[in-house]
């Protein structure tokens, strides 16, 4: 009696073992599956088009100027990475770097891109790893990505030469996009980089997949989210824990703006409170004297909304940070 109910027990919790492994690999799948429109360049410029009306004159009088360009490397892991850049006889070696989102592309930060060239910069808008026309078969959540940014802040410099000025760098992302420029600000970076802004950020890829676990499907972390972290390793070569801006965070030096909306229902608004607490102060562009971060919570606004609904104010604050770094 008492050895059939030890093999009941160990095949019932076999069976739930399966089950929840079976689960947490479909999580994974789930998550970091590529958007399905990728690549469908057309549909995403209308999609961006229908929210941002007066960006169709400006992008059709950038590309037949030829200023807006495309271009791919090849990065040291292998596989190309597609980007679009623009040059600005005004820039005297200014350079923004726009990250998008999850799921998004580079026509996502097009709007960006025009507000950083209205203010004379250089802009230069990476496709990330699976998604736009970047090589990729998985969702990296701006983890892996850190060390492709870090590679076209290092490019940006030979991608613009020839203009007046050293080259300075300011590195903006937006949701996804702005953990990674989050998780390269922990990184050893070019002496080029000067500011980063961060858009609505989240603090550790566990702690959005956990908020979302519990949102969309009631479920709590365990056993779930701890076997597709466990997956995640085995598949792609990290955890959803290591995944963290907020670690990240802890080492930085570059001056840091934190925008977030209030009303932000995908990624907590209370998340910018953390990061921000991680490592408030930073040092100046010179490395001479300290800086405390900017942090703007914007009111009502929703998840990567705040340019949408406050695109003045919003060019006027970014402005005023990164001219503190980047004259």
């Amino acid at each position: 009696m008492k050895k059939k109910i030890i093999i009941t027990a160990v095949s019932v919790l076999a069976v739930l073992t399966l089950l929840t492994f079976g689960a947490g690999w479909y999580m994974v799948d789930y998550a970091l599956k590529p958007a399905a429109d990728a690549r469908d360049m057309t549909r995403r410029y209308g999609r961006m088009f229908a929210e941002y009306p007066y960006m169709r004159h400006w992008v059709d009088s950038m590309k037949s100027a030829g200023v807006l360009r495309d271009t791919f490397v090849t990065m040291a892991g292998g596989g190309r990475r597609h980007a679009v850049y623009a040059r600005n006889g005004r820039s005297a070696g200014r350079t923004a770097i726009l990250v998008h989102g999850y799921k998004d592309s580079h026509i996502g930060m097009l709007p960006l891109a025009k507000m950083y060239a209205d203010m004379g910069y250089n802009v230069l808008l990476p496709d990330l790893y699976a998604h736009g026309l970047s090589d990729g078969t998985e969702i990296q959540m701006g983890w892996k990505d850190r060390e492709d940014v870090v590679r076209w802040a290092e490019l940006a410099d030979s991608m613009f030469a020839g203009h007046a000025g050293r080259p300075r760098i300011v590195l903006h992302g937006v949701s996804m996009g702005a953990a990674t420029v989050m998780n390269v600000a922990g990184e050893k970076l070019p002496r080029s980089v000067r500011c980063i802004v961060e858009d609505c950020g989240y603090s550790s890829v566990w702690d959005e997949f956990s908020y979302q676990l519990a949102d969309q499907f009631g479920l709590p972390d365990f056993p779930l989210l701890y076997a597709a972290s466990v997956l995640c390793k085995l598949r792609y070569g990290w955890t959803f824990g290591e995944a963290s801006p907020v670690r990240q965070l802890v080492k930085k030096e570059t001056p840091m703006m934190y925008i977030h909306g209030s009303s932000d229902g995908y990624v907590p608004s209370g998340m910018v409170f953390r990061l921000y607490n991680a490592n408030p102060v930073s040092l100046s562009a010179d490395g001479r004297y300290r800086h405390f971060n900017d942090i703007w919570i914007t009111p009502g606004c929703g998840h990567a909304e705040s340019f949408h609904d406050y695109p003045a104010e919003y060019a006027e604050r970014v402005g005023e940070f990164t001219g503190r770094f980047i004259r």
